[in-house]
């Protein structure tokens, strides 16, 4: 059987995926520049709320096992992936 949190992960990232392929399928169907832009700004949303997600899954999967200096190293890595992301 599946670690519940394992499992958690992984099907947030089928669904992510399943969101990626969708909105490929629906850039083709608008075949509009424009309008596929808007299409991969709303996806540009989703991502990093899928990594957010999955790894506040994963982190409360390995909470009992983790000292708590360890959960500010992660939240300095995440806050530091924001920052290159955002940043313009």
């Amino acid at each position: 059987m599946f670690d519940k949190f394992v499992l958690g992960m992984a099907a947030l990232r089928i669904v992510s995926g399943s969101l990626e392929l969708i909105a490929a399928l629906l850039m083709l169907r608008l075949n509009e520049v424009e309008k596929a832009l808007i299409v991969n700004s709303s996806l540009a949303l989703v991502g990093p709320l899928v990594l957010i997600t999955t790894t506040t899954i994963g982190l409360a999967g390995i909470a009992d096992r983790l000292p708590p200096s360890r959960f500010l190293w992660i939240a300095a890595g995440v806050a530091c992936l924001f920052i290159g992301i955002l940043k313009k």
